[in-house]
């Protein structure tokens, strides 16, 4: 430690001497130095900020649709996700007409238009599934199963676009689908129906991306998610109003009646709502600050601080074996971007 800071304090002195030697020769350096060094610590800071931004909404959204699913009781998946779409549909107007977070992108033609609603259904079908497993699994297995969206998407990928992977990218996904497989036998309150639609959930994600790979990839057609969703959002909407109506037909009267009764619900509902939105904004600004890689990276992370944050909170019972299986699930994603890497 001495050295050190020995060493210090002669750098400072020599420091010293090299500035007070440009001081007396260029005056003009002196402004150029800290605000270079701002705008680096600014970017940097800027990076972190939407970092810690992303995994707040990601890990917030969980654990509140969690919440109002199973513990407050408000068993109305498909009207929550109509809650989400429709904030959704609100702030991507805000955020891309009015406030130009990115230029509006028209759509061009009908064929786009179709395109897109194809993906809006998968995208709010996936949200459905997903909501609906919150509900009867705890959250700390519904993300063990997450884990297994690049198994689904370099499936859907290979069906659909006949892409082949390197071998060793393949072989990466044995443990994760192991892991998972593993973590279900391990799983104290393991709930069949919700695991098959938390298993549709993924899916539904990994062929939404490979989807929008596909339709939306000619030069013309391409949306930034932003764009996407300023689109996605409405169509959802529309597409779940009647499904609301046929499967949760007296929803909006006992959602009144909550109110009245405590405005909490309200509250949640409207938080709710505007995290599911600024989940997918931080999502955008991060790829676009740092990289769609850095995104998967964060996201096994993600994972895992959600389940410890939530077995935390909900107390849910769980297992080692569950808890081997979850690891070895995460340990196999990390081998697999690496992998894609190559």
């Amino acid at each position: 430690m001495g050295a050190d800071l020995m060493d210090g304090r002669e750098k400072g002195l020599k420091f010293g001497v090299v500035n007070h030697y440009h001081n007396h020769h260029h005056h003009n350096h002196h402004f150029l130095l800290p605000s270079l060094c701002c705008t680096k610590i600014s970017a940097h800071a800027l990076t972190v900020a939407l970092i810690g931004a992303w995994y707040i909404s990601n890990i917030g959204v969980l654990l509140l649709n969690k919440y109002v699913l199973s513990n407050y009781g408000f068993r109305f998946p498909i009207f929550l996700t109509v809650c989400h779409m429709t904030a959704c549909s609100l702030f991507s107007y805000i955020a891309v007409c009015w406030m130009k977070v990115v230029p509006l992108q028209p759509i061009r033609s009908r064929s786009q238009l179709l395109k897109i609603s194809a993906l809006s259904v998968i995208f709010c079908a996936s949200v459905v599934c997903g909501n609906i497993s919150l509900r009867f699994l705890p959250v700390s297995f519904t993300q063990a199963v997450g884990a297994t969206t690049p198994f689904f998407t370099a499936l859907f990928a290979y069906l659909m676009t006949f892409k082949r992977e390197a071998w060793l990218t393949y072989a990466t996904l044995v443990p994760v689908v192991t892991g998972v497989i593993i973590a279900s036998g391990g799983e104290p309150s393991f709930h069949l129906y919700g695991f098959i639609m938390c298993i549709a959930a993924t899916a539904g994600r990994a062929l939404k991306s490979v989807l929008q790979g596909i339709l939306l990839s000619s030069e013309g057609e391409k949306l930034n998610s932003m764009n996407l969703l300023l689109y996605m959002a409405p169509l959802a909407v529309i597409v779940l109003l009647p499904a609301m109506i046929v499967m949760e037909p007296k929803v909006v009267a006992i959602t009144i009646a909550l109110a009245r009764q405590d405005m909490s619900i309200i509250y949640m509902l409207i938080l709710n709502s505007s995290m599911a939105y600024f989940v997918n904004l931080t999502n955008f600004l991060v790829t676009k600050h740092t990289s769609a890689l850095t995104l998967q990276v964060l996201g096994n992370a993600k994972g895992a601080v959600a389940v410890v944050v939530s077995i935390l909170l909900f107390r849910n019972p769980i297992s080692v074996i569950g808890m081997v299986g979850y690891g070895l699930a995460v340990f196999g994603v990390i081998l697999y971007s690496e992998a894609k890497k190559r």
